[in-house]
């Protein structure tokens, strides 16, 4: 049987570090610092990052303003906002944007513990 070294990037798909068992995560914040989404690779590789997924449910029975906090605090290059549409089923917020170095995302909403986000995070490292 012959050894052969991967040259070539592998990824591990993994519950958002926020989730508990991989269950959606209950916006509880209503202002900054967002309740914790997830904490990205630490790694600074130009070749190593976190590519981010998640949608958002609105159990209310109105629209509600969501603030996602990608990587930091500063408005308006960290801060991505969207209206979650009420009682409608999973909303697309954050389509697969890769993070790294451990950078934080988090979110709060208009309204407390109405909005739930479910995702997942393709991680990128070499095996």
């Amino acid at each position: 049987m012959r050894n052969e070294m991967r040259d070539y990037r592998d990824y591990q798909k993994r519950k958002l570090s926020g989730s508990t068992d991989g269950r959606g995560i209950k916006v509880a914040a209503s202002g900054s610092p967002g309740t914790l989404v997830h904490t990205a690779l630490s790694s600074v590789a130009a070749n190593e990052w976190d590519e981010i997924f998640f949608q958002a449910v609105n159990t209310h029975t109105s629209d509600v303003k969501l603030t996602v906090e990608w990587g930091g605090t500063d408005s308006p290059g960290d801060l991505i906002e969207v209206t979650i549409p009420a009682e409608s089923g999973f909303t697309e917020v954050i389509p697969g944007h890769v993070l790294q170095n451990g950078a934080l995302v988090r979110a709060f909403a208009a309204e407390t513990d109405v909005i739930v986000l479910h995702g997942y995070v393709n991680r990128y490292q070499h095996i």
